[in-house]
């Protein structure tokens, strides 16, 4: 079974979690795009929900679909966040953002009830850090930003290279929100919470990959079949 099937299984057995009546959160990624397409099936069938995207793309694909979109400014909270994760380790601490839109699904998981994570079990990890952090920034006084990230990494015991990413067109990559983002490539990070709350102190620092305490539910599809793991 190929790892395209494995997000689409997980994203199945999330699809199971909702009800009529729901304001969702839509997550934006591989494994979300599957919950997406599968969603806007049971909406074509009948289900009566609402969806705030967490990305241009995400939007794109949820109106294609004919699933009804809404804004955080339109109504006061979400049901339910459903979103893939780039790694995820066994306190359900995510790395997220590897598409971009880290700023955006973290507002969206704030504003939720429950947030489950859709996902192939190659995502769960003992330690965080393998997948390189994003962290997004403002353009403006990069290098500054970047000695100051540089040191809270230090400071955290973290060591690697900040890269910044690069766009398709060679310049650099420019978020939904019009910020650029750079990519920690640390190996490990030995305390998440510490570095978390760390990098948000740090001026030019808009947002973080870190998704510490926010994930409820996590649902990962191996060869063996579906593993769901719940927060303590």
């Amino acid at each position: 079974m190929d790892k395209d099937e494995l997000k689409r299984r997980a994203a199945a057995q999330a699809l199971e979690h909702v009800r009529d009546g729901m304001q969702l959160g839509l997550g934006t990624g591989s494994t979300a795009k599957h919950f997406v397409e599968l969603l806007g099936e049971r909406v074509r069938a009948g289900l009566n929900v609402v969806g705030v995207p967490t990305s241009e793309a995400t939007r794109a694909d949820a109106e294609r679909c004919g699933i009804k979109l809404t804004t955080l400014d339109e109504i006061d909270h979400l049901d339910l966040t459903v979103d893939g994760a780039d790694e995820v380790d066994a306190n359900l601490d995510l790395i997220k953002g590897g598409g971009g839109a880290l700023l955006r699904e973290k507002i969206v998981a704030a504003a939720s009830d429950r947030m489950i994570v859709i996902a192939d079990e190659s995502k769960l990890v003992d330690s965080l850090g393998r997948f390189p952090l994003p962290i997004e920034v403002i353009p403006f006084g990069l290098a500054a930003t970047r000695r100051a990230v540089l040191q809270v990494l230090a400071t955290a015991g973290c060591t690697g290279e900040l890269k910044l990413r690069p766009g398709k067109d060679g310049h650099a990559f420019v978020t939904d929100g019009g910020h650029w983002i750079l990519d920690a490539h640390l190996g490990r990070i030995p305390d998440a919470p510490r570095l978390a709350q760390s990098l948000c102190a740090v001026p030019g620092v808009v947002e973080h990959g870190l998704f510490v305490g926010m994930a409820r539910t996590v649902v990962l599809a191996g060869a063996a079949g579906i593993r769901t793991i719940e927060r303590a």
